[in-house]
């Protein structure tokens, strides 16, 4: 049975094997004399000489006669790879060819008549050469004085294709292209050797998806995107037309290279609709309609890479990831050639609530002209999954290549492993991991020491090698704005956040153990190379990035479970085959321990350094401010989301400190911790739990770390063995004791996706127990709704855009 007789019809006619005809022996003479004119075929018709009276035009004969090995090797085309966030939306692709290869199934009817009528309308009936197409279209062609009508048939174009697509070096393409005998007698035995290995309907669908027709887009599927927005399966018959109408001279008719071009193209789409009339695929009417519309191109960009993401960090964070994971690939070439190549759908964790707040709250507060740069990571504990990475600048190159200006090609969230630079000095977050050790070697929350006002690290300091790091003659003081020298707890040497007070706990601990507890927390340097094992560790003196940051922190949300931070979920190849990636975690700070940190940081928000700042929910957190203010952090959590916020000159930290500098359109003094990454933090932090349920930590055990001895700490400053309400951050800052009868105000809740109010004591005639949420389902309705709020406190009262409401 011939290809085309299995009772399939051909687009627009009757079944093919009912159409199939031969051609004299003496008229296939004639036509092979006139191709020899032409140019080109002349051999290679002779080389097929007439069979039992009959030119070789049939499927049977060029069977019997040309025993043809199928040796054309075809390679899996190039396809797009797509990224998607964790809810399966596209916000990136990566591609050496724009190309999405789709079965029959997915192209409309129509547009497999329109290819045939104007490439090769004897496709159905030819086994591979048709003499009397080729003739035809020499005559039109010569008549008109260009091209009108293709000379090859359709499987001679895919041979073609395939040439171009294996050819490894451009003089590889130059021979397929070549106009000589030898290369035209190859292809059409390559072009035999499809015929037999595939039917009719089968080489139509390879045509279609490896051909070129122009904007950049290979294959039918993202022709119809690029041109009109549509998939392949929508087209019309105009649409068709036009595609049908481009892939001869894609270049010539490229629509997005000017109106000239559109002109063009619109010449082919009306040639292409006449053909279809003619051979009766296309309706006269239909056609006739379809030449007096316009072109109506609705032509969508189609961007590749990272620079035209919406999410550029992210994007740039996946991008890296696979290109220097073993896990995809054994070479950087390789790995690189599936993500350019193989069309992989390579679903996130980015979620875009979350991208949104950070992008909206760093872009309030830092301008991408600002030469001080913000960067903010949002990771889930528990997992590890990013879902935010966002940056003060956008991403690319700026105008003539400056290093300055509002672009930038560093992944300023992210560590050089994926794109980012050196990274910023940690400062005093990385007192967390001194305060980790403390606990677990047995101190209490008000346990401390009576600091002096300056500190010099003479002794006592040794790094995991046994060496002694001391540095004599250097003098430590306590950062402006963190804390003095006097009588210091656990608690609040942590709250004032006092480094000579964790300089001398480093010590007691030993700097070891301290790095080991950070090391178990996925601590490395920004650039890679070992932490640098010094007395200063404590008070941050190595450059950190955002992601490795706040992948520490949310260790502690999870109750010291750190996991390795990850940016995808899932990979799906071409062929269905589906590979899931695993969270990578490892229990690296004791239950209990991470609960009396988070205890204690707790406190940064009612008592310590963010005093007045918060996020109506429970979360913990540590400011960080260096000396010389040569950056500025915050790193927070929750149980369910933590996030790091660095800050620092993208010219250089030390030669441009965060003092007299204006950032955002706000003159500051100096910048710490507090005083703009924090206010960043809490402003995304508060947008990415918008709709996220509220959860609280795990009290710590006040038996095991509650009580101790700082000599001359005032009785205030104590920790009570009880539930101590002034460390719920759910209360207004600076509350005391007996704040209910004081006016003590606390965030409220209208439902989820609304903002939050407060709920202070006249507006609530029920008692309230410390540790209740106070945002149960009931509070929801009346009378907490806002129209029953008193007058006084409407939302719609001034208050700071930049801040949570505080009535």
């Amino acid at each position: 049975m011939t290809s085309g007789s299995d009772g399939r019809r051909a687009p627009g006619g009757e079944p093919a094997q009912h159409r199939s005809r031969e051609l004299p022996a003496a008229a296939g003479i004639a036509v092979l004399g006139l191709l020899g004119v032409a140019g080109g075929l002349l051999v290679a018709a002779v080389a097929l000489p007439a069979v039992g009276g009959a030119g070789i035009l049939t499927r049977a004969a060029a069977h019997d006669f040309f025993e043809v090995p199928v040796l054309l090797r075809e390679a899996p085309l190039p396809e797009r790879s797509r990224l998607l966030d964790k809810d399966g939306k596209q916000f990136a692709q990566f591609y050496v060819q724009n190309r999405q290869s789709v079965d029959i199934g997915k192209i409309a009817p129509v547009m497999l008549k329109a290819i045939v009528a104007i490439e090769d309308s004897r496709f159905y009936e030819h086994a591979g050469l048709d003499l009397k197409g080729t003739l035809r279209a020499i005559i039109a062609n010569t008549q008109a004085g260009g091209i009108r009508q293709g000379g090859s048939s359709l499987t001679q174009q895919l041979v073609k294709n395939i040439l171009l697509q294996n050819a490894r070096s451009e003089s590889e393409r130059d021979l397929a292209r070549a106009p000589s005998i030898r290369r035209k007698l190859q292809e059409l035995r390559y072009a035999m050797g499809l015929e037999r290995k595939y039917t009719k309907d089968q080489i139509l669908v390879r045509y279609l998806n490896i051909a070129y027709f122009g904007g950049g887009a290979f294959g039918v599927q993202a022709a119809a995107h690029r041109f009109f927005g549509v998939p392949a399966a929508k087209l019309t018959p105009g649409q068709a037309a036009t595609l049908a109408g481009a892939v001869r001279t894609p270049y010539f008719t490229d629509p997005t290279l000017g109106e000239e071009h559109k002109k063009r193209l619109l010449e082919r789409r009306d040639l292409v609709l006449d053909r279809m009339a003619q051979l009766g695929t296309l309706p006269a009417s239909r056609a006739a309609a379809g030449k007096a519309a316009p072109l109506a191109l609705n032509l969508r960009p189609e961007p590749g890479g990272c620079s035209e993401s919406d999410h550029p960090f992210f994007c740039l964070y996946v991008q890296k990831e696979i290109a220097t994971n073993r896990a995809f690939g054994q070479t950087r070439a390789e790995r690189e050639r599936r993500l350019y190549r193989d069309g992989l759908v390579i679903r996130t964790t980015l979620d875009r609530t979350a991208q949104r707040a950070a992008d909206k709250a760093i872009a309030e507060y830092v301008h991408p002209k600002d030469d001080d740069v913000a960067a903010e990571a949002m990771v889930e504990p528990g997992t590890g999954r990013i879902r935010a990475l966002a940056a003060s600048k956008r991403y690319g190159v700026n105008p003539k290549d400056r290093d300055d200006g509002p672009r930038t090609t560093y992944n300023l969230p992210a560590d050089t492993a994926h794109g980012g630079g050196q990274g910023f000095q940690a400062g005093s977050t990385f007192k967390v991991f001194t305060l980790a050790t403390a606990l677990a070697q047995g101190w209490r929350f008000d346990q401390g020491f009576d600091t002096p006002g300056g500190f010099e690290p003479s002794s006592g300091y040794k790094d995991c090698s046994g060496h002694k790091v001391n540095d004599p003659g250097t003098v430590i003081h306590n950062a402006g704005g963190e804390g003095k020298g006097g009588p210091y707890s656990l608690a609040t040497g942590t709250w004032q956040s006092v480094n000579i007070f964790y300089m001398m706990l480093e010590r007691d601990v030993g700097l070891c153990p301290v790095v080991r507890t950070a090391r178990s927390l996925g601590v490395v340097r920004a650039d890679g190379r070992p932490l640098r094992e010094v007395p200063t560790f404590t008070l941050g003196a190595n450059e950190m990035d955002p992601v490795t940051v706040a992948a520490a922190f949310a260790a502690f949300g999870a109750r010291g479970r750190y996991c390795r931070p990850m940016a995808i979920l899932e990979i799906s190849e071409r062929h269905g085959r589906r590979t899931r990636i695993s969270p990578s975690c490892a229990d690296a700070v004791e239950q209990e321990v991470a609960d009396a940190v988070n205890h204690i940081l707790s406190g940064v928000f009612t008592r310590g350094t963010m005093k007045g700042q918060g996020i109506g929910r429970p979360a913990a957190g540590k400011t960080g401010t260096n000396n010389g203010y040569t950056s500025a952090w915050f790193a927070g959590y929750t149980p369910d989301l933590a996030a790091a916020v660095s800050l620092g000159d993208i010219r250089g930290a030390y030669k441009y400190p965060l003092t007299d500098v204006e950032i955002g359109g706000r003159s500051y003094g100096s910048v710490q911790g507090a005083s703009l990454p924090g206010p960043i933090w809490v402003q995304s932090m508060e947008g990415a739990l918008r709709y996220v349920p509220e959860s609280s930590f795990t009290a710590p055990d006040m038996g095991r770390f509650g009580g101790g001895t700082t000599p001359g700490l005032k009785p205030e400053d104590q920790l009570d063995p009880r539930a101590d309400p002034r460390l719920d951050p759910r209360l207004e800052a600076g509350a005391e004791e007996g704040g209910r009868e004081r006016g003590l105000r606390r965030h409220g809740y209208h439902g989820p996706g609304r903002d939050p109010f407060w709920i202070t004591p006249e507006d609530d005639g029920r008692p309230w127990a410390p540790g209740s949420n106070g945002i149960g389902e009931d509070r929801w309705a009346p009378p907490y709704e806002e129209d029953r709020l008193p007058p006084a406190r409407r939302r719609d009262d001034p208050w700071d855009p930049g801040r949570h409401p505080t009535w």
